[in-house]
């Protein structure tokens, strides 16, 4: 059994509170806007182009987030339209946040008119080490309940402010999600620079990233059931894998073929 005490709180002022997730969060986005600008500069891109675009696929990423919790707590927010906006009492969705700022990047690609592939690509290397180090947040503030194990990596949460405190040793299932994230990056790295056409990294972390959330999540609780024994992060997961898996074997065969024609 593990045990985990830290405060969930980092600091307070005032009203204010800073907590692991939060902190850990910012610098998930941090490392997701400086990573693909630093490796566009080694490659002759135009970092400047990232840095642009990044605040709108955070704004994105934003708006995702909060929107794909709501809707899966849908029963609890029709009965408190108010609480809605009040994002700084908690409740945020990765799924969102991936959706959401993919979607606000494609578009501002699309108005300022440059191909994204190239940097799509290197945005999936930043995104799983930004996931990664805003799950250590989650691990140490235990906001995502699991189900229990006896497995001797069972985590039990003691501080009282946490919201796993005073529950049975659990899996910790966002570590398994950390270290999964982790292991896609160095596929994804060792691929950089050697699979084509552009775009197609991106394409695998969302398909690998779906497929093992889709797993995962049968761990997790803190999730409704939507359909058929389903929870929302498996159905988004399928739907993730049913739109990307066929544009990246059609975008792999048409470069085969297009090679093969020159």
């Amino acid at each position: 059994m593990i045990s985990i005490g830290i405060p969930p709180i980092l600091f307070s002022l005032g009203p204010f509170s800073i907590s692991w997730h939060g902190l850990l969060m910012v610098v998930g986005i941090g490392i997701g806007v400086w990573l693909p600008a630093r490796l566009a500069a080694r490659e002759g891109l135009s970092a400047d182009r990232l840095y642009n675009m990044a605040p709108w696929a955070i704004l994105g990423g934003f708006l995702g987030t909060r929107l794909v919790h709501v809707l899966d707590y849908w029963d609890y927010y029709s009965s408190n339209p108010g609480a809605i906006l009040a994002f700084w009492q908690g409740g945020m969705a990765l799924w969102g946040a991936i959706l959401g700022g993919t979607l606000a990047g494609l578009v501002y690609s699309r108005v300022k008119g440059f191909a994204v592939a190239r940097y799509a690509d290197l945005i999936a290397l930043a995104l799983l080490l930004g996931q990664a180090t805003g799950r250590i947040g989650d691990i140490i503030n235990g906001e995502h309940i699991s189900t229990a194990t006896s497995l001797p990596w069972g985590v039990v949460y003691t501080h009282p402010d946490s919201p796993g405190s005073g529950l049975a040793p659990q899996h910790p299932a966002v570590a398994y999600e950390l270290l999964m994230d982790l292991l896609i990056f160095g596929v994804l790295w060792k691929l950089r620079g050697r699979i084509k056409p552009d775009g197609t990294l991106f394409l695998l972390y969302l398909v690998s990233y779906s497929i093992g959330r889709f797993f995962l999540s049968f761990l997790r609780l803190d999730s409704n059931t939507v359909l058929l024994g389903l929870n929302q992060p498996q159905w988004l997961s399928f739907i993730v894998v049913a739109v990307a898996l066929p544009m990246l074997l059609l975008r792999l065969a048409s470069y085969r073929k297009s090679k093969s024609d020159g």
